[in-house]
Order: C-alpha cells, then structure tokens, then sequence
C-alpha cells in the first residue's frame, strides 16, 4: 500500500467525524446488510473467510488483485471485523457506471495507418458493458473472424453481450475496420483497426456495475494477458472518489494491472459542469481515473473539423486535481464529442437516441436512403475520448513491444499538442447558462493526443515511475506548485517527470498549459488564476482534506454517468 501521511490523516479525521473504526470507509451504511470489499495486509486466506463468516458474513468472490475479498455483511458487524489486525480497509462495494470521421484525422490517426500502424497484433481488454458482433469488429473482409477473441461476463444472470450499447461504441473507437462504412463519402474506422478485443462485461443492460466486478475483470484481464498479448486495458466508466487511491480497492486493482505491464487507460468523467461548491467543476475526476499510475483521459470537440486548430474542451469534461489526494489529472485531452462509432439497433442507448442529434442517416457515409444507419450513431462523453488514448496506445506497442506501461505513458504525453487558447466559452442551448473553461493543467493536463507524434518521438524512452504528480497549495500565498507523488508516499521509487525535465520547463505540459502567472516556473496556480474573487470559498472545497465527492449532495446518487451518454454533447 502506498498510503501518505496526508491520506492517512485523512482517513482518521473521516473516521472520528463518522465515528467509525479508521479501517472504514465513512459511507458505509450503518444498518442492514451491506456489500462490502475488505483488503487484508495480504491474500485472503480460509481463516479470515471464517472470521467474517463468524460474525454473519458471506463470501462472494475473492479478490487477490487486492489482497481481498467481497462479501456480503451485516453493518453492525463491521467494527468488530474491521478490528482483526489483518485488516487494512473496509469499503462498500460500489457502484460504477458507464457515464471518426473527423476524430481520427483530427490526432493524425490516418497518417499512422498509412504507415502500417493498425494495432495488429495487440490485444485491448474491454471492461465495460459487453461487446456485440458487428462487421466492422472482423478481420479482413465481413467473412473474416470476428477479432473479439474472448468474452467473459461478470454480471450475475446476463451473458457477454451489449444490451447498453456503450461496450459497442468503445469497441469501435478503439478498433473498428470501417467494414460497413467504407464509401465514397466517409469511413468510421477506430484507432486501432487491427487490434484484438478480448470483452469482460462489468456493466448490466442498464448501464450499472459494482467495484467487485470491475476489480474481478481487471484480474481476468491480467491472466489472459500472455494468451493473447493483452497490453492495454479500457476503464470508460467510474463512481465518485471516497477516499485516498491508496485505500480505494478499485483503484489498487488498476495498479495491480499496470504492475504487471498493461496500459490502463479511464475516463475522467464527465463533471466539468458541477458547480455544487463554486469550484466550476474543478476536482470532480471519478475513480479509478484518480490513480497516479492510471491514464486518465478529458474530452475535447473535433468541431467535425480535421484541422486541430479550432478545436476546445468539452466544458462537461471533469477537472482535477483530484479529490482527497490532489493529483494532478487529466493526464491527456483527446476527441470525445458527438463521436461516431458503432451501433446496435436493440441496445437501450440506441433506442434512447431516436428524434436526437446522435442518429446519423445511411446516405452520410455512402449508404442508399434517407433512413436512420443502424450500424452507427454518436455519443459523447470522456468515456468515448478515452479509447482514443487507449488505442494509441495499442499502435505504440506494435511499434515497440518493449516499451513499458510508464514509457508509453510519458510518451503521449510528452507528444501531445500544446497549444490552446487561454479561454473558451459555451452556451447550454437548454438552460442558456454559459460555461467557461480555462486551459489549465487541471482542465487539459499534458495537452491534445496526437498519435502521429508520440509514434515518431525519437526522444531515449523514459525510465522509472511515470505516476502523475501531486499539486500542492501553500496556504499563504495561495499558490498551487507540482511535488512528485513518490516523494510524497516514500516509496523511493524514480520518476520519469523530474523537475529538470519537465516541472521547470515545458517538455511536457507546455508553457501555455502549465501555467506560470506568479514567480517560479513549477507554479500551476496562482490565487487568481482559476477562482478570482471566488478563490477562498472554492479553494476550501477542492483543497479540503475531509472534502468526499461520493456524497449525495453532490452527484445525487452513486450513478454518475449513465443519464450523460445519452446527451447530444455540445455544439
């Protein structure tokens, strides 16, 4: 476990506010029966089973990725458990949710497949709602093998197809062939066109999911990787954060897969919106998208252009730094905004997009008619700009199979694109509210993917731990300046972001995104910089060490993303 002082604090201060044992987490109910992830100093063994059994217990499922188990318990038992010294934390278990045409062009994915990079070869782990068959998921031709190589379903009484229609559209982004698209006018091709999928459904047909099976699949995903040369893994879903990634089973789950060599690509979520506590949407990052090791992903808008220079952020991408534990992310920007990928006509998001913008018509990629296309629609959302990120990834470990997690990690963003404006404006055509976004290192992290690039980086690849870095505020000026989250949790691990190499320059987020409004050039924030006059009351909230994003205030309830993969995105 890789636990700071200030997240231990923070757990303590939680635990004496909640009058709960500090091995807890504070939402957990207080009555009834309740599911819960425990993680033990080390795998669960039959003797701990026994002892939660021995206080009215039931074994689920064991969770070795995280030295657990999930079980269901009753709340008044849970003290009593959490006091076995074997214990190191108590969780819920939590619900997650699944909240090209120009979008390839746009970060130079076409001139990479002119150059034989197709992600052939490489297998992506998909764990989201399922994967259905679809033309443009074969090999060569619409009689070749489909390339969805396994399917395993970890949601009791459903098997592994997509009756959301979120896994489809992911799949497409990340590896469609453009089988069915490819006419005169347009072809929706993925980032990956080559690239084996191996579906691990954690989501139902409604789009809804529990951490214990997110944590299961990222587990399947790690011993499949050698059959079929997993190195990359698609999280476009996430729940509120709860408390500090050390702790949180999700979380460690995905440094688990990174430990063992797989690329983990998440969603930052789509909270850049939230104005709850006056932080206009900044520390609203979603686990698992809050660990260090993980990429996380923001969205930006083509604007159906393919020239990058008109594009912006998505004003509903969420914001760092993160909560509890203040790391900086987004760690990249990519397309995300009315994205065309593919369809299946009986899924509940298809269905929900009859009469919207996100249908598009056969005679827009070169089919006959003015009907609706049931092979392609739009969604819009950080969890359609992650597979982006996700299948460049793909490409760069078909360049290099020896490229490590950290190096391709540090190479995105090292070679994205850097240039943005220092404002942008957009107009909710509903509610007429206008929200602004400020092109900060909290808002855009290292900048806009651009694939082309990172593949022709001749840079020496990086060595050590390519964890993102920890923002901290000095209370007295009320500057924001960059530490490196190694130091912080004294691991003793390097890291490849050393302050001669990018925290003094602009090697990797860029003098325009890492901003240096006050003297020294590690500065990321001034007092006014993000919050003006607003700074005292929305500084509290994101720098707060008790704040805890998970609670209803909030978002409401624990399902963030499903309602917003059904809005039209913006304009």
């Amino acid at each position: 476990m890789r636990i700071n002082k200030v997240a231990a604090l923070t757990l303590l201060l939680s635990a004496a506010v909640f009058g709960k044992h500090p091995n807890t987490s504070p939402d957990l109910p207080a009555t009834g029966a309740v599911n819960v992830v425990i993680q033990y100093t080390a795998p669960a063994t039959a003797a701990q089973h026994a002892m939660v059994a021995a206080n009215g217990g039931t074994l689920v499922q064991t969770l070795n990725s995280v030295n657990g188990a999930s079980y269901t318990v009753p709340a008044a038992a849970i003290g009593a458990i959490a006091g076995d010294p074997s214990v190191v934390y108590i969780s819920p278990d939590r619900a997650v949710a699944s909240s090209l045409e120009f979008a390839n062009p746009t970060v130079n994915a076409n001139i990479a497949f002119a150059a034989g990079y197709t992600g052939g070869g490489i297998a992506i782990a998909v764990i989201d709602s399922g994967i259905n068959n679809h033309d443009d998921l074969q090999g060569t031709g619409k009689k070749a093998a489909s390339r969805i190589v396994y399917s395993q379903s970890f949601v009791a009484g459903e098997d592994a197809t997509d009756g959301w229609g979120h896994g489809t559209h992911v799949a497409g982004v990340l590896a469609g062939n453009g089988s069915d698209s490819s006419h005169d006018s347009v072809t929706f091709k993925g980032m990956a066109p080559q690239a084996s999928l191996v579906n691990l459904k954690v989501l139902d047909s409604k789009g809804q999911g529990a951490d214990s099976a997110v944590i299961a699949a990222i587990e399947q995903a790690v011993a499949l990787s050698k059959t079929y040369n997993i190195r990359v893994i698609n999280l476009s879903l996430g729940r509120p954060v709860f408390e500090s990634y050390a702790v949180d089973p999700l979380c460690q789950a995905v440094e688990y897969a990174w430990r063992n060599g797989i690329v983990v690509v998440v969603a930052a979520g789509n909270g850049g919106r939230n104005t709850s506590f006056e932080t206009n949407g900044y520390g609203t990052i979603l686990a698992p998208g809050n660990d260090p090791y993980a990429i996380t992903v923001g969205a930006m808008k083509d604007e159906s252009t393919i020239s990058r220079s008109d594009d912006l952020i998505a004003s509903y991408s969420s914001k760092g730094p993160t909560a509890i534990d203040h790391i900086v992310k987004p760690d990249i920007v990519a397309p995300g905004n009315q994205v065309v990928s593919l369809a299946t006509s009986s899924t509940v998001l298809y269905s929900s997009a009859q009469g919207t913008s996100s249908l598009i018509k056969n005679k827009y990629y070169g089919g006959a008619g003015n009907n609706n296309s049931s092979q392609y629609f739009r969604l819009s959302g950080t969890s359609i700009a992650a597979p982006m990120v996700a299948g460049a990834a793909a490409l760069l470990v078909m360049q290099n199979p020896l490229l490590t997690a950290d190096q391709i990690k540090a190479r995105l963003m090292r070679t994205s694109t850097k240039s943005f404006p220092a404002y942008s404006s957009v107009t909710d055509p509903t509610t007429g509210i206008v929200y602004t976004s400020q092109y900060d290192i909290f808002t855009v992290g290292a900048g806009y993917l651009d694939i082309w690039a990172a593949l022709n980086d001749t840079t020496a690849p990086a060595s050590g731990s390519a964890v993102s870095p920890t923002a901290v505020v000095d209370p007295s000026s009320g500057n924001v300046y960059l530490a490196d989250t190694n130091t912080l949790n004294a691991s003793g691990l390097s890291t490849v972001w050393g302050s001669s190499t990018v925290w003094g320059s602009s090697t990797v987020w860029g003098s325009t995104v890492l901003l240096s409004n006050v003297s020294g050039s590690s500065t990321v924030w001034g007092s006014s910089t993000v919050w003006g006059s607003g700074f005292v009351s929305g500084a509290s909230t994101v720098w707060g060490s008790s704040t805890v994003w998970g609670s209803s205030t909030v978002w409401g309830s624990s399902t963030v993303w499903g309602s917003d993969l059904q809005f039209n995105g913006e304009q």
